[in-house]
């Protein structure tokens, strides 16, 4: 299945008796592996290791502290593991484990989506607006935000962060969060994988580029729901800045641990975030923006769709899949005999 396949598939919430709108514009690019690393230059800016694992795409000038001005990722950057090369933001999610019978973790690897090149990280999408007609501000630099809670523990409202099971030939249903998309990890085989959506909002308070919970500073709009794509609603009197949504979307590669022999006994759901959280709750996505200059601003404006835009800088997969990072935090991530992230009685009650 092309993603352009999939674009159309997204109409289908558009429909009226009127007919159906034009397909909504969208970046969707591939952002190979950087590096997979304990830091967290938003949530625990300094801290080395800080609390769990995460996998990290984008420029190669992400590190533990990345203050705004003085951290500047365009100049401070050599290279960018996304398709366009002036793109030097960084994005990041946490890391899938799997935790077979005998109680050993193994690191669950990640695929690219379908029609991108490259190797398993983040397919990251911008996405303008549902019409040709609502102009969008691209993000400023020093800003940030965060969308999901890594210390979540049951069902909460929609934050908008959720999971799939993939069947064999991909899924050409909605990709942002709606039906059969769930809160919780699948907990059955699942044929093509596990999808995880992360959907960022729109609206911006046109003053701030990050808040003490990176959150507050942006809102989703009134009106829009689940499984709306893009900008839609209206933004707040709060937050009246309509901003690009930014969305990611991670292929796990859980195919190779669909043996019934190696999950647990009682067939129950062996998936673990490197949260330490078995249920899928926990999952976040964290940006911070970096684009060159007016580079997404001109993207946005040209509605560029796809990953080739005629008024940005591209490269090769294989200059993308070239730019990575040595790790700075020393330790097991890809098989060990216990959880490779966080520790103590908070890890304990996660795991039981």
């Amino acid at each position: 299945m092309q993603w352009k396949t999939l674009a159309l598939a997204l109409l289908a919430k558009h429909v009226s008796g009127q007919g159906s709108v034009p397909i909504p514009p969208m970046l969707r690019f591939e952002c190979s592996q950087l590096v997979v690393e304990r830091l967290d230059p938003l949530v625990n800016p300094g801290l080395v290791p800080s609390p769990h694992l995460h996998q990290i795409v984008g420029g190669n000038s992400f590190n533990a502290s990345m203050e705004h001005p003085t951290h500047d990722l365009p100049s401070a950057s050599t290279c960018t593991s996304c398709t366009f090369s002036e793109d030097f933001s960084n994005y990041w999610t946490a890391v899938l484990y799997f935790r077979a019978r005998n109680g050993t973790f193994k690191r669950v690897p990640q695929f690219v989506s379908d029609g991108l090149k490259g190797t398993g990280g983040i397919t990251v999408y911008y996405i303008p607006s549902t019409t040709n007609k609502t102009a969008v501000t691209a993000f400023k630099p020093g800003f940030r935000m965060l969308v999901g809670d890594a210390a979540s523990t049951s069902k909460g409202p929609d934050r908008k962060v959720c999971h799939r099971c993939m069947p064999k030939s991909g899924d050409a249903s909605n990709i942002n969060c709606g039906s059969p998309d769930t809160q919780e990890l699948p907990k059955a085989f699942c044929e093509g994988g596990i999808r995880t959506v992360i959907t960022f909002p729109t609206c911006w308070d046109g003053k701030n580029l990050d808040s003490p919970d990176h959150t507050s500073h942006v809102a989703y709009a009134t009106g829009s729901k689940a499984n709306d794509v893009g900008p839609t609603g209206s933004c707040p009197a709060s937050h009246p800045v309509i901003i690009p949504q930014v969305m990611y979307e991670v292929m796990w590669d859980t195919r190779p641990f669909n043996d019934k022999n190696l999950w647990p006994a009682d067939g129950s759901q062996p998936f673990v975030w490197s949260t330490g959280d078995p249920h899928g709750y926990s999952q976040h996505g964290d940006y911070v923006f970096g684009w060159k200059d007016d580079s997404l601003q001109r993207a946005m404006d040209a509605r560029c769709t796809g990953d080739v835009c005629n008024v940005l800088k591209s490269q090769t997969a294989e200059q993308a899949m070239n730019c990575t990072l040595p790790r700075v935090v020393d330790e097991d991530i890809d098989s060990c005999k216990s959880h490779p992230s966080n520790s103590g009685e908070v890890l304990r009650a996660r795991l039981g």
